[in-house]
Order: structure tokens, then C-alpha cells, then sequence
């Protein structure tokens, strides 16, 4: 097993790397470093584009904390040359499984954006690479993080507000045609899938993060609107090893945007309403008619604190889980579960048969690729 670093109290700052400096990195992923700025320090910037790693650097002369780092054009150049304690990966999709391995044999831990890998079988590649007591990988699942999510497990898990019935997941979002002209978007060996596995997935695994383990998937999949290899658009009827049953879609053809979980209980209703971030405010307990606890109802919906979901929110345990040597949250089989969903949707919808959990196994075209073999859904000539 791997040893253990002493607590941030006496020990110095983690030493990390960013691997991408586009959008998600230079915002969400910065601000986060900032926010642990007396835990952690940025030592190192990968980016293949000269132009955007300097603008990169730019910005972070203006984040609180950041302070100088070395850029780079070569990721193993720097996993060499630094030999960082976690790197945080933003690059495209297809990137992820060869970069996050490659960071795990060099040491590091990983913290990487949605979708971790494009298959099961990724996953597994990862998981080989990964050490008792680190290092270990984690991806990006900062809505489960902020105080709100927090509470409405503890509630749901505990019993509080009952039994869970029936639930809702959407996340109906709209992307115009100029989204897609960016080359790796809506393709099956470069995004792994269209919203089940780019958008919807952040609101899949808050479900699967309050629900638990599902038992079986029923599901469609369509291409209605945009010119791309994979769906537009996916619906699902879910049933959960605690009975509960569910519907999930995910869309980027819907003007009106919004992300929703609605959860029905024995004794409520449970809703989270938002579009791409969530605090205490957007979630919404209603009891069920005749309950006259007030007291309990009041506890529903007073959290100790008002935490936003955010990146930041979940480094937080991913710093903690490093100076401890434990699995950080969002890895291991929590992780390789919204993987084996999203890749049971697809097989769902292109088999137009129901799907059980733990059925996709090594030999299983849905295994190796979200979209199988089906021949309707297989990569476009000349793409």
C-alpha cells in the first residue's frame, strides 16, 4: 500500500497539473485551484496549442493563488519532468483512457472531466492501472458535491423522507448546428455517444448517486435533428434494486433548457431544478398530503450549509482522499456504474430489448464501444 502524505496541516502543498486549457479548464477547473489554493498549487500546463496555453497563463496570473507554473506541448514530457501528485484532465473524450493511464503509471492521481473513458472496457483499462492506496482516478461529478445533493442522499438513504417510488431524470439542453462543427463532437470514436454520454450523464449519475444500483434498462435512442454519428436524443424506463422505477431523458434539441431529478417518495416529493449548477434554493421538498410533521418537514429543508455543486466542491474529498491514500469519491465501481448505464441505454435502444445490470461483459460488442455493432449506428463512411 501505497504511504499515506501527513496532514495539509504540516505538510506542503500537493503539487499539481492541468492537461487541456480550454473552457472547462481554464474556468471551472481554475477557480477550483484557486478556492484550495493553501492545499494545492499548479506546478504544470499541458496544451498541444502554443497560443491557448498562453492565454491560459494569463488568466491564471489573475486567479487568487495560482502563482507561476511551466507550460508544456507534451503531457509525458511533463509527467517526467514534474512528477505531479494529481493532474486534472480537460481534453477532448478520446483522450481521456491513454492520458489518465498514462498519468496513473507516472504516480499521479487523476481527476478527470466527463466522460472518464468511451466504454467498459476503457474503464477496465484504467481500473488495471490504478494501486491499492493510489494512485487512483476520479471523474468529474461535481453536481453530487454541493450541499443540497449532500443533504437529499442523507435523507433518501437514511429513510427519512421514505421509501423512493417513482423518479424523473432530464436533461433536455439545446446545442445548434455550429456545436457540432467542432470535429470530435457527435461521434462515436471521439465523444463515445451525443447527450446520454456528453450532457445527460452528469444528471444520470446524480440519480444513480440518490437511487443506488439499477437492476434493468428499457430505452430508445434517435438522430431527429443534427448531422452527426450518434443520437440527438435518448429516453429510458429504469428499474432500481430498491423497486423504485424511473424515466431518464436527455436531449439537445430542446430550446427550452433545463436539469431536473424528481424523486417520489413514501412521505414527499423531492425536486432539484437547475441547468448547470445547483445550491440549497433549487431543491424542493413537498410532503405528502395528511403529514403534519412540521418538524420533520422543516429538517428536509434546512442544510447545514449553503454550498453550490462545483468543481471545487468535489476536490475538496479528491485532496482529502489523496493525503489519505483512499479512493477518492467518484472512482472506482460508483464511477464504472454510470459507464455501465449509459453503455445498457445504448444496447437498450439499438436492441429494442431490456437490458440487465452486470450483462455487458467482455466479448459484448456494447463492451468495447457505446453503440455496439449495430449497423445503423456505426461510424459513417468517409467521417
Amino acid at each position: 500500500m501505497a504511504a499515506s502524505l501527513p496532514s495539509s496541516a504540516v505538510a506542503p502543498r500537493l503539487r499539481a497539473a492541468v492537461v487541456g486549457t480550454g473552457a472547462i479548464v481554464s474556468g471551472s477547473h481554475l477557480r477550483a485551484l484557486a478556492v484550495h489554493a493553501a492545499d494545492v498549487e499548479l506546478v504544470a500546463a499541458v496544451d498541444i496549442d502554443a497560443a491557448r496555453l498562453t492565454a491560459f497563463a494569463e488568466r491564471a496570473r489573475e486567479a487568487d493563488g495560482i502563482g507561476e507554473f511551466t507550460g508544456y506541448t507534451d503531457l509525458d514530457a511533463m509527467l517526467e519532468a514534474e512528477r505531479p501528485d494529481l493532474v486534472l484532465l480537460g481534453t477532448p473524450p478520446s483522450l481521456h483512457r491513454a492520458q489518465t493511464v498514462a498519468a496513473l503509471r507516472a504516480g499521479a492521481w487523476v481527476l478527470c472531466e466527463k466522460p472518464l473513458c468511451l466504454s467498459l472496457a476503457e474503464f477496465d483499462e484504467i481500473a488495471a492501472a490504478e494501486r491499492e492506496g493510489g494512485p487512483y482516478a476520479a471523474v468529474v461529478a461535481q453536481h453530487r458535491y454541493g450541499s443540497g445533493a449532500v443533504h437529499a442522499r442523507a435523507l433518501l438513504t437514511s429513510g427519512e423522507v421514505g421509501e423512493p417510488l417513482v423518479a424523473h431524470c432530464q436533461t433536455t439542453w439545446y446545442r445548434n448546428r455550429a456545436y457540432y462543427e467542432v470535429p470530435w463532437r457527435g461521434r462515436w470514436a471521439t465523444e463515445g455517444g451525443g447527450p446520454t454520454m456528453g450532457h445527460g450523464i452528469h444528471q444520470t449519475d446524480l440519480l444513480l448517486h440518490l437511487l443506488g444500483d439499477w437492476v434493468e434498462i428499457r430505452a430508445m435512442a434517435a438522430r431527429l435533428y443534427h448531422d452527426v454519428e450518434s443520437e440527438d436524443v435518448s429516453t429510458a424506463l429504469v428499474r432500481f434494486a430498491n423497486g423504485a422505477v424511473a424515466t431518464v431523458v436527455n436531449s439537445v434539441i430542446s430550446p427550452d433548457e433545463v436539469s431536473r431529478i424528481r424523486i417520489d417518495t413514501v412521505e414527499a416529493t423531492v425536486e432539484l431544478t437547475h441547468l448547470y449548477g445547483h445550491g440549497n434554493d433549487d431543491w424542493v421538498y413537498t410532503p405528502r398530503s395528511g403529514l403534519d410533521d412540521q418538524a420533520r418537514v422543516r429538517r428536509w429543508r434546512t442544510p447545514a450549509s449553503d454550498e453550490r455543486s462545483s468543481h471545487a466542491a468535489q476536490l475538496a474529498g479528491v485532496l482529502a482522499a489523496l493525503r489519505a491514500g483512499t479512493r477518492p469519491p467518484g472512482g472506482g465501481a460508483d464511477a464504472r456504474r454510470t459507464i455501465e448505464f449509459n453503455a445498457a441505454l445504448y444496447k437498450a435502444a439499438f436492441t429494442g430489448r431490456t437490458v440487465t445490470a452486470g450483462e455487458i461483459a467482455e466479448g459484448d460488442p456494447y463492451y468495447r464501444a457505446m453503440h455496439g455493432d449495430h449497423p445503423d449506428w456505426a461510424p459513417k463512411e468517409n467521417a
